[in-house]
Order: structure tokens, then sequence, then C-alpha cells
């Protein structure tokens, strides 16, 4: 009898503890959960703890309670200046509202693809209703909170609550960019040509500055050397007619000496003259006289 009663209460509690373990489940902080009943959603639980459900007649579906990624694959814009632009753009949003979230959409994969399609259609819309500048340079931000405004209006509808969206990069396609490279290119090589132009207007005017200095440097200097010269070549003169006017005899004697002197200077100098030349007069006398006989 006791061997039996045993073995009803082994089967009892094992028949609890079965009953309990498909009853109990746990929701982690980074979970939320829908309890369904023959499909039919009962409740929602968005806070982490213990919680229990009906065996085999409940179960439970986990959805992440975390701020998820959204990556879309990059896409070209035509902005409103007619240019083209390669936008990489993506979202970050959360589970806001689990039962409407599977209802519409089911699980997180439908829900990228759903959101991607949503993302790129309001890039579109808010990057074509403004000009590259504005993307690249003035507005970039505005814009994002822009596209951020619309993708939630339509993330709601899913029950997803879109945190930011953030544009990752914004780069005119290859072919532009290798055209504006190509350009630039030659606005450099335009803009070097005249800076090498003026550069050598420069060099010329510098240089004709310069020679037209130094001929004017050159003949004042010739007319300084000429007048100086000249006052030389008087005082010399001066001084010679003064010699002459106090001693002519030897003024004469002088002169004819340094003649003799540059006559007579190279080795192999000839003079072929007459004995009474009146050049060698200073030879036949002291006073510039034949000597007598």
């Amino acid at each position: 009898m006791n061997k039996s009663y045993l073995v009803a209460l082994l089967v009892v509690l094992g028949v609890g503890a079965f009953i309990v373990f498909n009853s109990a489940f746990t929701i982690f902080q980074t979970q939320q959960a829908i309890v369904f009943q023959f499909g039919d959603p009962k409740r929602v639980i968005k806070e982490a703890g213990l919680y229990f459900k009906m065996p085999f007649i409940q179960n439970v579906s986990y959805l992440d309670k975390r701020i998820l990624d959204l990556d879309s694959p990059a896409q070209e814009v035509i902005a409103s200046d007619q240019k083209r632009l390669v936008v990489d753009a993506f979202a970050r949003f959360s589970i806001s509202d689990p039962l409407k979230f599977y209802q519409s959409v089911g699980n997180e994969q439908v829900a990228q693809s759903r959101m991607a399609t949503v993302l790129n259609s309001a890039v579109r819309r808010v990057l074509g209703d403004s000009s590259f500048s504005a993307l690249v340079r003035d507005s970039r931000s505005d814009l994002m909170r822009k596209i951020t405004v619309q993708v939630n209006s339509e993330a709601n509808k899913f029950g997803i609550q879109v945190v930011d969206v953030k544009i990752r990069r914004a780069d005119l396609p290859q072919a532009n960019s290798e055209a504006i490279y190509r350009r630039m290119q030659t606005e450099r090589q335009r803009e070097a040509s005249e800076l090498r132009a003026q550069g050598q207007e420069q060099s010329q005017r510098i240089k004709s500055r310069a020679d037209r200095e130094v001929t004017v440097i050159k003949a004042e200097a010739t007319r300084d050397s000429e007048k100086l010269r000249g006052e030389g070549d008087a005082q010399r003169n001066n001084i010679f007619a003064d010699a002459y006017g106090r001693d002519a005899d030897f003024f004469i004697f002088y002169r004819s000496m340094q003649a003799y002197e540059r006559s007579l200077a190279g080795d192999d100098t000839s003079l072929v003259l007459t004995p009474d030349s009146d050049f060698f007069r200073f030879f036949n006398g002291s006073k510039g006289r034949a000597a007598p006989e």
C-alpha cells in the first residue's frame, strides 16, 4: 500500500513538474513577448521577469526590445539642381508596439525588407527636393531629420519607432567624379599657365627695367668719366703750358726725352734717320742745336 502511494505521488509530482515547466516562461531585459492562444494574441508583455501561461493551449513569441539597425543599399538620387548623387543611408529603430508589429509584418526579416523600401523612398523624396550643396555642406542634419520624420510616419503603421536616420555617405557617381576631376585638373592647368604668363611678363618687365637702368648708369658713368678725363686733360695742358711759360727750353728738352723713351722702348726698335735730323738735335748739343765744328 505504501509503495503504491509513493508511486502515485511520484506520478503526480512528475505531472505537476511537467505542467509547471510548460507553463512558466522568462522574459529577459532585451526581450518583449506576445502570448497566443490557438493563434490569437491574448496579451503583450514588455517587462522582464518570470511569467506563466496555459500549457499546451498558449504559446509565446519573443521580439527584440533593443534598438535595431536597418542598412539600406546605396542608391542614386537626383538632387533639385539635377546633380546625381550616390547616397548610402541607414536607420535605427525599435519595436514600439509588439502586437501591431506582429499583425502588420510578422517578423524582423519582413520588417527589415519593408522598412528598407520606406527608407529609400523617403531619402529620394527629401533629397530630390534639396540641392547638392545643401546635402554635402549646408543642411545635412536638417535633411536627416526630415527623412526621419517621413520614415516614422510610415513605420508607426508597423508598430515601429525610428530613432534616427543617418546618411553615411553622399558622393557623386564615379563617372561624374572623374569628369569633375578632369575639369578641376584643366582649371588648375589654366590657372598655372596664367600664373606662368604673369611671371614671364613680370620677369620681362624687371629685365627691361634693369637693362634701362644699366644703360642709364653706363651713360652717366661714361659722361662723368669723359668729363673727368676732359678736366684732367685740361689740367695737364695747363701744367704743360705753365711749365712751358716758365722755361721753354727745359720743356722742349723734357718732351724730347719722353719721345726718345717711347720710341726706343722696344728691344727690336730700329730708326733710320739722318744724323742732322731734328729728332736728334739734343744729341748734338745741350740746347738742341748742332755742336760747333
